[in-house]
C-alpha cells in the first residue's frame, strides 16, 4: 500500500501553519471540484485526494498521528518492507475474543494483506482508512470487518464581510451577491451591528459526497459623519447660538427618520445633554423596539460682534 505525502497533495511544507493548509485546500478544491470539470474525469479523483488530504492535515489531532505515522513508514521501508508493517498502534490496538477488556494482541501485515483488509472502494483511500478507519473488533464484536465507512464531509464555511451604511442597518436593507454566476440575494435585518452575521445555509465551500457549507456574511457598518452609534442608542452633537443657550428656545435635532424640534430652557450649558426616547436604533429581533438618541449641545459663540452688541454685553457684565 502505498504512502500518501498530504503535505505534497496540497503543495504546503510540513510546517505549514493552519491558516496556510486551509488556504492551499480552498484554492486547489476549487481548481478540481467535478462540477467545474464536468469533462474531466482526472479531476474528480485529485478533488478526492485533495479532500482526503485536507481532513488529515486540516485536523490537529489526525495531523500529528500522521506525522508521527510519516517517521516510522520511512524506517519500515529503509529496512526493507520485512516482515511486514506494524500496525497495531493505527488501528488502535485489536481485543481479543474475549472483548473489550481482554488482552492486547499484536499484530503485524504486510503489504499485499493490506488490500485484502481495507479493499480499493470508499471515499477515502485505503492509506487514510488504514489510519484514521474504524477498525471495530478483531472478533465478536458488533461491527463487521475492519473497515472504516467514512462519513460524507461537510464543506468549509465561508466568511466574509459586507460594508453597510449607517442608514441601511437603521431601516434594514437587500443586497445582491454574484456567486459562481449566479445571483444571491440577502437580507441585512434592521439593527444591524458591526459584527453581526447573516447566514446563508449552502452557499459555501462545496464538498464531494456531502452537503456544501454555510456563507456567513459578517456585517461591517460604516463611520456616519452625524451619528455615533454606542450599542442601540446615538449620540449627536447640536450646535446652539448664545442667545439661545441664554435665553432658551428651541433647535433642531436630526434624527434617523429626519429632524425633530427639541426644547432647551434658558442658560443651557456647553456639552449639556438631552434624551430623546425611542429615536436610537431598532433593537435587532426585537420588534418595535428601538434605542435613545443624546442630543449634546454645542454652544456656539460668535466670532466677531458689533459695537453695539460689544456695549450691550459689557453692561450685561457690570450688571453681574
Amino acid at each position: 500500500m502505498e504512502y500518501k505525502d498530504y503535505y505534497k497533495t496540497l503543495g504546503v511544507s510540513k510546517n505549514a501553519t493552519e491558516k496556510e493548509i486551509k488556504s492551499a485546500y480552498r484554492k486547489l478544491a476549487r481548481q478540481h471540484h467535478p462540477d467545474v470539470n464536468p469533462d474531466n474525469p482526472s479531476a474528480e479523483a485529485r478533488f478526492k485526494e485533495v479532500n482526503e488530504a485536507y481532513e488529515v492535515l486540516g485536523d490537529p489531532e489526525k495531523r500529528k498521528k500522521y506525522d508521527q505515522l510519516g517517521a516510522d513508514w520511512r524506517r519500515w521501508e529503509q529496512a526493507g518492507q520485512n516482515g511486514g508493517f506494524d500496525w497495531s498502534q493505527w488501528m488502535g490496538g485489536m481485543g481479543s475474543p474475549g472483548g473489550p477488556g481482554g488482552p492486547r494482541v499484536r499484530v503485524q501485515y504486510g503489504a499485499n494483506d493490506l488490500n485484502d483488509l481495507f479493499g480499493n472502494g470508499g471515499g477515502f483511500s485505503d492509506f487514510f482508512n488504514a489510519i484514521f478507519g474504524d477498525m471495530g473488533a478483531a472478533s465478536g464484536g458488533s461491527r463487521s470487518g475492519f473497515r472504516g465507512q467514512p462519513q460524507a464531509q461537510i464543506g468549509q464555511d465561508i466568511e466574509q464581510e459586507l460594508e453597510i451604511s449607517l442608514a441601511e442597518a437603521y431601516h434594514g436593507t437587500t443586497r445582491l451577491l454574484s456567486k459562481d454566476g449566479r445571483r444571491l440575494e440577502v437580507k441585512i435585518p434592521a439593527g444591524a451591528k458591526t459584527g453581526t452575521k447573516v447566514r446563508m445555509r449552502g452557499e459555501g465551500q462545496p464538498s464531494y459526497g456531502g452537503q456544501a457549507g454555510d456563507l456567513y456574511l459578517k456585517v461591517k457598518v460604516a463611520h456616519d459623519p452625524r451619528f455615533e452609534r454606542k450599542g442601540d442608542n446615538l449620540h449627536v452633537t447640536v450646535p446652539v447660538d448664545l442667545y439661545t443657550a441664554i435665553l432658551g428656545g428651541e433647535v433642531r435635532v436630526p434624527t434617523m427618520t429626519g429632524d425633530v424640534k427639541l426644547k432647551i430652557p434658558a442658560g443651557a450649558q456647553n456639552n449639556q445633554k438631552f434624551r430623546l426616547t425611542g429615536k436610537g436604533m431598532p433593537k435587532l429581533r426585537h420588534k418595535n423596539e428601538y434605542g435613545d438618541l443624546y442630543a449634546q449641545l454645542e454652544i456656539k459663540l460668535p466670532k466677531s460682534i458689533t459695537p453695539e452688541q460689544r456695549t450691550l454685553f459689557e453692561k450685561l457684565r457690570d450688571m453681574g
